[in-house]
């Protein structure tokens, strides 16, 4: 069953701190298993569904146009939006703009990180309360190395709390959101980040954190890549749930 609703892929960034296991490539073709990990979130959003799909390209962005290609060989519909600076993650979304017109609402992924979760009671979630964003949030036992969500009445996101290098449980951003068009008239033009320049601007407009207790990882640092190597079996699995 088909979605109509797009899906926009940041895959972009260079993926500094990848830099020792994966030197060659853009860190979102970083192999897990015999598979590239953009491969796994092309596989979920196809079985959901989702054939539409959006990648905000950056850093060696000819590699993964030429392995991606228009996206015909994994039954979807490829476009790209290159950027030609790093314009962080709310400039690279504004940039792709003319390929969402007229879109009612768009999924937005990061490219580093797999969310185990169901879209279309996503997208229910984000239609039912009318909000400006809804973004998918995951309890993790040690939020040491992200900045944490912090949820109120009726799953509204009330604020942020920067990552302070504490080993302490916390609910974080799992990097899976629906937007609606409006966002886009608050992205300041040039670089800018959603996290930083965004999000915190926007609570009173209605940013709402839909919880999942399933899979997440992502693979930003090498230990992290390596746990992605020993669940790949795993993920595999949990793409196609």
């Amino acid at each position: 069953m088909k979605i109509d609703t797009k899906a926009v892929l940041l895959v972009g960034g260079k993926g500094t701190r990848l830099r020792s296991v994966v030197s060659s490539g853009p860190k979102p073709l970083a192999a897990v298993g015999d598979k590239s990990f953009l491969e796994l979130l092309i596989r979920q959003l196809r079985h959901q569904g989702i054939h539409h799909i959006v990648f905000c390209t950056g850093y060696l962005a000819e590699q993964i146009e030429e392995r991606f290609g228009d996206g015909r060989a994994w039954n979807i519909n490829i476009a790209y939006s290159r950027e030609q600076l790093p314009l962080g993650t709310g400039g690279a979304l504004k940039l792709a703009r003319a390929h969402l017109d007229g879109a009612r609402e768009f999924i937005l992924m990061n490219g580093d990180s797999f969310l185990e979760i169901d879209l279309k009671s996503f997208l229910a979630f984000h239609r039912e309360r009318g909000g400006f964003a809804s973004m998918a949030v995951v309890p993790v036992e040690n939020a040491e190395r992200y900045g944490t969500v912090r949820v109120g009445n009726d799953h509204r996101v009330v604020g942020f709390e920067e990552k302070n290098g504490r080993v302490a449980p916390g609910v974080i951003n799992a990097g899976v959101y629906v937007f609606s068009p409006a966002i886009f008239d608050q992205i300041p033009d040039g670089v800018a980040s959603l996290e930083r320049d965004v999000f915190p601007h926007v609570l009173d407009k209605g940013v709402y954190a839909f919880e999942r207790k399933t899979m997440f990882i992502d693979i930003g640092t090498p230990e992290d890549y390596a746990r992605a190597q020993v669940l790949c079996e795993q993920l595999d699995r949990a793409a196609l749930r």
